[in-house]
């Protein structure tokens, strides 16, 4: 049978995306399937409740690539980021708050009033810790070294250590930490307040599902600051019309550049024949050809559904079936008569601080403690929430006078104890979050008129994120770099000639950043170019 294609992705996410749109703009015939019947993955916009649209996982732009962002020229395809007003708003059980804005010296001098010993260290914290992301942003469009590689993994390891070499002794040391500490180690060292060790010990956890005491924690603080938003390094924005306006400019640039993209187009099968890809089949039994298939789903998805545990290497397949999800994660909507009222810093309509990250975080002990709930009981009896209200700078979102609001809630078991079923408990777990934000807002449950749940298991049936991992993989340091997703499989190349992965569970991991998608292209191409325009236009990515 002839090859009409020479390359199938399977998964229209965002990286799946950016990987079709690079292939296509090397002049490579790209098919992208997508199962459901809208492209985008976890970044995508539904209207949940009559009137009230907004990101069903997703919620929030910094890390996708600016590189990306221009090649695909996003904003010619109608996209707009917003900057986020101001940083974060956290009120505490005790009716105090701390408001953080978008101006450091106001922020520092916010913290001198609360203890002058943090307002010292604040910056300095950060400059260390911008060292570091400086680093990490360095390995960010680049193939990670394959353990036993050849001469080129041999060249960019050695490239690799001198970079970490120019740190110093002091940032190498910081950098050790980072890998081998938790959070919460490194920011008790730092901080007295528990305020600011909640605000920063949140993102250690964010999608980790683990205590900010739980050793390698550290380097989760590191993942999510390494982003940007229109320029500006470290800040957090909001795409106009939600996260799926993302992905429609994508698919938009996909087809631009003469990449087709199929919706309702479910695959059943890898084809593997004579060990490469040779294409794949889809659930209604229809063959379709290519030269290579790269992968944009779970690799549990791919390995062992897709393509059979007894065709793979048994060690590969070893690995793959240990390979840890679950991010403990519970997603929700609401639709809103009316902003929320904080005790801690009473409004009577749009303020500043509505427009902040809002975050239920007040200590480590509260993240550390949510843990160990879920962990023994399944959920959180305090969940850890980050609330936005979009709506506040976006009016395409809710009814003229109305909101919504994303919670992102933390610490609830991908999979329950005693075999009980997240069927059973979705409800129960989303009035607890809703009372939860009452107890800081007196008027929140009051003013919910609608709302969307999202528990571990609804984000693995509707966005086959397996365990409701928003990663494709948890961010541990064995599951990090070289070793994603296994090691001596870290150049976005599979088991089988052909086959290559080019989703959140390659390098650098996950987050709207469309770098494994772009990386996977690059790899690609550097396979199917022909002659030297071939190659010149994968040394280009």
């Amino acid at each position: 049978m002839s090859r009409h294609y020479d390359a199938i992705i399977i998964g229209g996410g965002h990286n799946g995306l950016v990987c079709g749109f690079y292939l296509a703009k090397a002049g490579r015939r790209v098919l992208i399937l997508e199962k459901r019947d809208i492209v985008g993955g976890a970044a995508v916009t539904e209207e949940f409740h009559p009137g009230f649209r907004n990101s069903v996982a997703s919620y929030s732009v910094s890390l996708l690539n600016p590189k990306i962002i221009a090649d695909m020229e996003l904003a010619r395809h109608r996209l707009k980021v917003l900057i986020r007003p101001a940083d974060y708003f956290a009120p505490s059980p005790d009716g105090k708050h701390l408001f953080m804005t978008r101006d450091e010296r106001e922020n520092i001098e916010t913290i001198r009033k609360l203890s002058p010993k943090d307002a010292k260290a604040y910056p300095l914290y950060h400059e260390r810790l911008d060292k570091l992301v400086d680093l990490f942003r360095s390995t960010l469009l680049e193939t990670p070294p394959n353990a036993g590689g050849g001469v080129r993994d041999m060249f960019s390891a050695a490239m690799l250590a001198k970079r970490a070499h120019k740190l110093g002794l002091e940032g190498q040391r910081d950098l050790i930490d980072l890998f081998g500490k938790s959070a919460g180690d490194i920011l008790d060292n730092w901080f007295e307040l528990d305020s600011i060790k909640g605000i920063l010990g949140f993102d250690a956890i964010t999608g980790a599902y683990c205590s900010p005491y739980t050793p390698g924690s550290a380097y989760v603080l590191l993942h999510h600051v390494f982003g940007e938003a229109n320029g500006i390094q470290g800040a957090w924005g909001h795409a106009v019309g939600g996260m799926g306006a993302i992905t429609q400019a994508m698919a938009a640039a996909v087809k631009d550049a003469g990449g087709e993209i199929r919706t309702d187009a479910p695959v059943r099968e890898v084809i593997i024949e004579n060990d490469r890809a040779q294409g794949v089949v889809l659930d209604d039994g229809t063959p379709i050809r290519a030269r290579v298939v790269a992968s944009n789903i779970h690799p549990q998805l791919l390995y062992g559904k897709l393509i059979p545990e007894s065709a793979l290497p048994e060690e590969f397949a070893e690995r793959i079936g240990h390979w840890r999800s679950g991010s403990g994660v519970f997603r929700m909507n609401v639709a809103l008569s009316e902003l929320p009222n904080f005790t801690a810093r009473p409004s009577s309509g749009v303020e500043l601080h509505h427009q902040a990250s809002i975050m239920i975080a007040p200590s480590l002990e509260y993240l550390d403690t949510a843990y160990t709930d879920a962990r023994r009981t399944g959920w959180a009896k305090k969940p850890v929430i980050e609330m936005h209200i979009p709506s506040t700078i976006d009016n395409s979102l809710a009814p003229e006078g109305q909101h919504v609001a994303s919670l992102f809630c933390q610490q609830f078991a991908p999979e329950l104890p005693n075999g009980e079923s997240w069927e059973d408990h979705r409800d129960d777990v989303a009035d607890l979050i809703i009372d939860t934000v009452n107890d800081y807002a007196p008027n929140f449950k009051a003013s919910v008129i609608g709302r969307m749940a999202l528990s571990p298991l609804d984000l693995e049936r509707k966005l086959s994120l397996v365990g409701g991992d928003i990663f494709h993989g948890q961010l541990g340091l064995d599951q990090l770099f070289s070793a994603r997703p296994v090691l001596g499989y870290a150049d976005y190349r599979g088991p089988f000639k052909g086959l290559y992965m080019c989703g959140s569970s390659t390098h650098p991991g996950g987050g709207v950043t469309g770098l494994p998608g772009h990386n996977a292209a690059r790899e690609i191409l550097r396979d199917i170019g022909k002659g030297r325009g071939g190659q010149m236009r994968a040394a280009a990515l």
